[in-house]
């Protein structure tokens, strides 16, 4: 066991993180301060523990959520007291709304300093509210070996609790008294010796299997959906095994005659698959042929897709509506006629695999029939398009990344122009976004999180995602990967030139566009980051095509917004011609 002894503080540390260790710990994100020092050091020290220091706690916790995306697994985050802290709040909310698991650490001044007028002291009790999964605090240090035995057990209940049964944040609050430093103390020495050998033998978690088997009559009841005209739609999912979870779709939909309405964010456009619909935003932009698509049943798997228009159009069909996730939380925005099944849908297709595939498949013709045609315009229209159309950098991503890249996407209009434009294809591109709570929050951190230790990543952004987070090129002196930025500079915030307010200007263009007129070669230049401005769309081919093995380098395309949301109100409208 890796344990430090100097003195009560670094011994205490030290427990806390050889359980992480144990329990599975791969990465902390730690941030400076004094309070949190025997953290720090602790990780810093550990052999088996990647230690990473980040300045900005935004940056850092959001770097951190990246990381957890990434693995899987709980990722640490370490802060010093006060207003350090605070500073986790959007990571922490994204963690929970997109089940993410996370460690947050808090160093925290001891009760005798609390409410006295100390510095760097403010209340950390529930800091987070309720977003995180659980919350507890250690209790002061102690020599003593029931309080270690405590701690060893609070530690890894919480790690399992990142996990189980709901990914998400855990915040553990840590009250340390002085020495901070690792002065060594003989007290803590002699006490060694009371700490038995097999003090961490035990720690060797494993998460829970959830249920592999539903019941009958829920089987029974989801075979009962064959004949029906129904649909499948494929949500925002990260899945640990996207060809697993693309497959069990596959077969679902094979099995009940169903067509697979994919977002862009789902696996399933980039895994083949013959029944998938990605355009149906714009198909069912004409109410001629939505009325006549109108679907008996809907299972949907995962969150529900980004397209307004698809939302629109479910409410006011209220078909009936199966959501198949884990979860317990509601995800049923539309409050419809909605059954929840909490299982996988892995668990649903095996139950399933036995069911003979329907031949009766008219209703899923008329989707794909739709989607042939739909697709081809899109790809027309965006294949002639010469100017720098910033919707035509999704639809060429979707073409020109090389096999299973790591796609982390900004939101507001690059997540959007990803649902209406990319192409689906079979090279296994691995998307990512914080859609739990769709903020901008963190995106350059976000991807470069991804990024670490993975292969060569792509971030598509807008310039205002990227200006939000400009202090996540601060973490490159520590980052290990690449990470391609695929900056859509449209001098300003793309997405409200898409709705009402736009009309109104002033006060819109100051106040909703809020152009920054930041030249962002500049910038790069004085983060030490590689920046190319790119000219025409075959040099953005030939650049994504080929990443670069290592660092962190920024393509910036130079695009009009006016022009830009022109493109998409006359086009998207004229996708949506009627082919019924």
């Amino acid at each position: 066991m890796t344990l430090d002894f100097r003195n009560l503080n670094t011994l205490w540390a030290s427990v806390l993180v050889e359980t992480l260790y144990l329990c599975g710990l791969k990465y902390a994100i730690v941030c400076p301060g004094s309070r949190s020092a025997p953290l720090t050091i602790a990780f810093a020290q550990h052999p088996h523990i990647e230690a990473i220091p980040v300045l900005d706690e935004r940056s850092a916790s959001f770097f951190a959520l990246g990381l957890a995306k990434q693995t899987d697994r709980p990722v640490a985050l370490v802060c010093t007291s006060g207003t350090a802290g605070a500073n986790f709040y959007p990571a922490v909310i994204e963690a929970r709304e997109s089940r993410v698991p996370l460690l947050v650490l808090t160093a925290d001044r001891p009760p005798e300093l609390r409410d006295c007028n100390a510095g760097q002291a403010i209340d950390q009790q529930k800091l987070y509210g309720d977003f995180p999964n659980y919350y507890c605090e250690t209790a002061i240090p102690e020599l003593d070996i029931r309080l270690l035995q405590y701690l060893r057990q609070r530690v890894a209940q919480c790690y399992q609790q990142c996990i189980y049964p709901l990914k998400g944040a855990v915040h553990i609050n840590i009250p340390l008294r002085d020495p901070l430093a690792p002065i060594e103390d003989p007290t803590t020495l002699e006490f060694s010796k009371t700490i038995p050998i097999d003090f961490f033998d035990h720690l060797d978690y494993q998460r829970p299997e959830t249920s592999k088997i539903l019941d009958q009559s829920t089987v029974n009841a989801i075979a009962a959906l064959k004949g029906k005209r129904g649909i499948i739609i494929a949500g925002v999912a990260q899945p640990s095994d996207p060809k697993a979870h693309t497959d069990a779709i596959a077969q679902l939909s094979k099995a009940l005659g169903f067509p697979v309405l994919a977002e862009a964010l789902s696996p399933v456009r980039n895994i083949a698959n013959p029944t998938v619909i990605s355009t149906y935003d714009a198909i069912l932009r004409n109410a001629k042929r939505a009325d006549f698509l109108t679907p008996d049943v809907v299972i949907r798997i995962g969150e529900m897709p980004t397209s307004k228009v698809l939302r629109q159009f479910l409410e006011q069909v209220q078909p009936e509506t199966w959501i198949v996730d884990e979860c317990d939380r509601s995800l049923d925005m539309l409050h419809g006629r909605t059954r929840n099944l909490l299982a996988t849908i892995e668990t649903i297709a095996h139950a399933l695999e036995t069911m003979i595939a329907t031949t009766e498949l008219t209703y899923c013709n008329y989707w794909l029939a739709a989607e042939h045609s739909t697709r081809s315009a899109i790809d027309v229209a965006l294949d002639q398009e010469s100017e720098l159309f910033e919707g035509k950098a999704a639809w060429l991503l979707s073409q020109s990344l090389p096999d299973r890249t790591p796609l982390f996407v900004a939101n507001s209009m690059p997540i959007r122009d990803l649902e209406y434009f990319w192409k689906p294809g079979d090279l296994h591109i691995q998307p990512y976004a914080n859609r739990g709570a769709n903020g901008i929050d963190g995106t350059l951190s976000t991807a470069l999180g991804i990024a670490h230790r993975n292969q060569p990543t792509v971030m598509l952004t807008g310039d205002l995602s990227l200006l939000h987070d400009t202090n996540g090129f601060l973490i490159r002196q520590h980052f290990q990967g690449s990470l391609t930025v695929v900056l859509m500079n449209n001098d300003g915030g793309g997405i409200f030139g898409m709705l009402p307010v736009a009309q109104f200007n002033p006060p819109f263009e100051e106040f909703f566009s809020t152009p920054q007129h930041v030249k962002f070669a500049d910038l790069c230049k004085t983060y030490q980051v590689s920046h190319e401005l790119i000219l025409d769309w075959s040099t953005l081919a030939s650049r994504l095509s080929r990443l670069p093995a290592s660092g962190i380098r920024v393509l910036e395309v130079i695009c009009d917004r006016t022009f830009d949301a022109a493109w998409r109100k006359k086009n998207l409208r004229e996708f949506a011609i009627d082919q019924v």
